[in-house]
């Protein structure tokens, strides 16, 4: 639990942001906005301000027995310190969308049009500069029935996923300072999601280029 400090240290304090926030929030608080950056979606103040913490919590006690309970669990003396290392990132990335939701709520002067796309773009890059050091588990990476058949395949598949996501995670970025109508929304969808789809594809292609390779001796024969 002690590599789970800073996430727990996070959550306590956006809880403690959140009481602060609660009764100086309008009768309506926005908590979503469309591409272009206005608001499309409101909840009440006691939603907005105690529904992400009460998830942050949940969270941070799922990835906390979540290494205890994977069938892989070997693995996390290899990688543990990527996995908590991105967990925390995760929880500090929910917290930081909290205090600039309510923050906006208060009339602080946060640029939502900007500011969503600038952290969602921190994060994929920093989990793309991740992914390659992930090792084969059951909860975090990307779990696909082949990178789950191949230690190899999963290695590979990741190295690719780490450039994918790195490029998604530029392409928020670029986003962040250009006019979002429909058609730039379009546009932005039509990249981002072929780059987070090609790792999935790429380790099926990689799987079946893997048995084709195998020696004939080691595949199996029909009875």
């Amino acid at each position: 639990m002690r590599k789970m400090m800073p996430a727990v240290l996070i959550t306590i304090a956006t809880l403690a942001f959140s009481w602060w926030a609660w009764p100086q929030l309008p009768e309506k608080v926005v908590t979503h906005w469309g591409a272009n950056g206005q608001p499309n979606g409101w909840s009440s103040p006691t939603f907005a301000a105690f529904l992400m913490p009460g998830i942050m919590a949940l969270m941070t006690l799922i990835f906390a027995a979540l290494p205890n309970i994977d069938p892989l669990k070997k693995n996390y003396e290899f990688h543990g310190s990527v996995y908590f290392l991105l967990v925390n990132v995760i929880i500090g990335f929910v917290g930081i969308l909290q205090v600039i939701v309510l923050g906006s709520a208060l009339g602080w002067p946060f640029d939502m049009r900007s500011a969503l796309p600038l952290l969602l773009g921190a994060l994929f890059i920093f989990m793309g500069n991740l992914l390659p050091r992930i090792r084969p588990n059951w909860f975090m990476g990307i779990r696909t029935p082949w990178t789950l058949s191949s230690e190899r395949v999963w290695r590979k598949t990741h190295r690719v996923g780490g450039y994918a996501f790195t490029i998604a995670g530029l392409v928020f970025f670029v986003t962040a300072f250009i006019p979002m109508n429909g058609k730039g929304t379009a546009v932005m969808l039509a990249v981002i999601f072929p780059m987070l789809l090609w790792p999935v594809v790429y380790s099926y292609f990689e799987w079946r280029r893997e048995k084709e390779e195998a020696p004939s001796s080691t595949r199996p024969t029909a009875p």
